[in-house]
């Protein structure tokens, strides 16, 4: 029997869909498809009340039921909520949450914020180590500061692939939907 190494098949589990089936789908995204609301009162991205910067629409908890949300809702959850804070925990990356994060007002920045959280998690996950993934997680992680690494890592990769493939249903579901505009 061999020795089984989890480091390269968590890494190859979230770097395969990345490739074969996520990323690709996110190139040309534009801005009016980035920001569309399909239904009223969507959760999205908004101006701050100061008119700067932007803001996410978010309450916790989550309203029954939840509001429907953007392209650019959940591309900043998953910037944000699922890699950026976690990169700040545990691969060096500045702190930041949901209310300090610089979010863009373009879907090419989106894109541009999502490709360097990825790279920073897939390079921090793969530098664990078999050791790195069997150690707890830490105060950081709430939760799932007992359980070992790789049990944050699967939940990560779990909602990577499962909020960007809402992005690219999204993006398949404006495409097809008649504009009065």
């Amino acid at each position: 029997m061999t020795d089984l190494t989890w480091n390269p098949l968590l890494h190859e589990q979230l770097t395969w869909h990345w490739t074969y089936q996520l990323r690709d789908r996110l190139d040309g995204l534009t801005d009016a498809e980035y920001l569309w609301e399909p239904v009223p009162d969507c959760w999205s991205l908004r101006p701050r009340a100061d008119g700067g910067t932007l803001t996410i629409d978010l309450a916790f908890p989550h309203p029954d039921p939840p509001p429907f949300t953007t392209v650019a809702w959940r591309l900043a959850h998953v910037i944000v909520g699922v890699l950026a804070m976690r990169n700040a925990s545990h691969f060096g990356r500045a702190p930041t949450d949901y209310d300090s994060f610089p979010y863009s007002s373009t879907a090419a920045g989106a894109l541009t914020q999502l490709d360097e959280e990825y790279a920073t998690w897939t390079a921090g996950v793969e530098a664990l180590g078999e050791d790195g993934l069997a150690r707890a997680c830490g105060p950081a992680e709430g939760a799932f500061a007992d359980v070992p690494m790789a049990t944050l890592v699967l939940h990560i990769n779990r909602e990577v692939i499962h909020h960007l493939a809402e992005v690219c249903l999204l993006r398949d579901l404006y495409r097809h939907t008649p504009r009065t505009d």
